[in-house]
C-alpha cells in the first residue's frame, strides 16, 4: 500500500512538472465536455488547476444532436471554448468543419454501454442477446439517450434483436437530462447510456454492460477549439487527461483508458 501511494506521489509529481513547464503563467481554460467523461473529469480537474495554476471553467452538453446545450449548438452560436472533449466521431466531425484544431485531437477513453434499472426492482437477465430481448419486450416502458449510446441502441441494436418494431411505441429518447434520472423516477423501467453515465445517478442499479455480442464500444476524445484563446493551457490539460496520474479516477468511472498521447 505505502508503495503504491509513493508511486502515485511520484507520477503526481512528474505531470505536475510537465504542467507547469508547459505553460508560463496562468490561465482559464475554458472546457465543453459531454456526460460520458464527466464523472472523472470533475474529480480530476482540481488536481490540475493545483498543479498548474489555471482556472478551468466547463459548460457541460452532448455530443451531438439540437438541444441548447448540446456542444455543437454551444459553437454554432459563438461560445467560447479553448478544449472539446466529447464522443470521438462527434469530435471528428467538428474538425471536419474546421472547429478543431489540426494535430490536436486525442483518444482518451473507452466507454460500454450498460444497463439500468429503479433502484429495489428485480434486475433483469441481460447476460446473451436473447436474453436482454426477453426483458424488453417484457417491460412496458425503455429509456436512451440523445449521444452516441442512444443512436447505436435505438438505429442498431434492437434491429440486431428483431425488435424494431416492437420499441416504436414503447421506447423513447431522453435529450439532455441523463438516462439514469429518468429511470431513479419511474419513467422508465430499463435505460441505456455510457456506463460512466450511469454510475454517479442515484436511485439506479446498474444491472451490467451490453452483452459483447451487443456491445457498442464508445471512444471519447479531446481537441482544442480553433477558437482557443488558451491553446497551450488546454493542450496542459489534455496532457494531464491523459496521463499516468488520471487513470485511477478514470477506471473509477467506468472507462477503459487509453495510451497515453501527446497533442502537437
Amino acid at each position: 500500500m505505502r508503495l503504491s501511494a509513493n508511486l502515485r506521489a511520484l507520477a503526481l509529481g512528474a505531470v505536475s512538472a510537465i504542467l507547469l513547464s508547459a505553460t508560463a503563467s496562468a490561465a482559464e481554460v475554458r472546457v465543453m465536455i459531454s456526460g460520458g467523461l464527466s464523472a472523472a473529469y470533475k474529480a480530476l480537474v482540481p488536481e490540475f488547476e493545483r498543479t498548474t495554476g489555471h482556472k478551468v471553467l466547463t459548460a457541460y452538453g452532448p455530443s451531438m444532436g439540437t438541444t441548447t446545450n448540446a456542444i455543437p449548438v454551444r459553437l454554432e452560436r459563438g461560445e467560447p471554448a479553448d478544449v472539446l472533449i466529447m464522443v470521438g466521431y462527434a469530435l471528428e466531425d467538428l474538425a471536419k468543419k474546421g472547429k478543431v484544431t489540426a494535430g490536436t485531437s486525442v483518444d482518451l477513453v473507452k466507454s460500454p454501454i450498460a444497463v439500468a434499472v429503479k433502484s429495489g426492482t428485480p434486475k433483469p437477465d441481460i447476460s446473451t442477446p436473447e436474453a436482454l430481448k426477453r426483458a424488453l419486450l417484457a417491460v412496458k416502458t425503455v429509456a436512451y439517450s440523445d449521444s452516441a449510446s442512444g443512436v447505436y441502441v435505438s438505429t442498431e441494436m434492437f434491429g440486431k434483436l428483431g425488435i424494431a418494431d416492437e420499441m416504436k411505441d414503447k421506447a423513447r429518447k431522453i435529450p439532455a437530462t441523463p438516462v439514469g434520472e429518468i429511470v431513479a423516477r419511474g419513467e422508465a423501467e430499463i435505460g441505456f447510456q455510457q456506463m460512466s453515465e450511469l454510475k454517479p445517478v442515484e436511485g439506479i442499479d446498474i444491472v451490467g454492460p451490453l452483452p459483447d455480442e451487443l456491445q457498442k464500444i464508445t471512444v471519447f476524445s479531446a481537441g482544442i477549439a480553433s477558437v482557443s484563446k488558451e491553446p497551450d493551457a488546454g493542450k496542459a490539460l489534455i496532457k494531464f487527461l491523459a496521463s499516468p496520474a488520471a487513470r485511477g479516477e478514470i477506471v473509477k468511472s467506468g472507462l477503459d483508458p487509453i495510451a497515453a498521447s501527446t497533442t502537437n
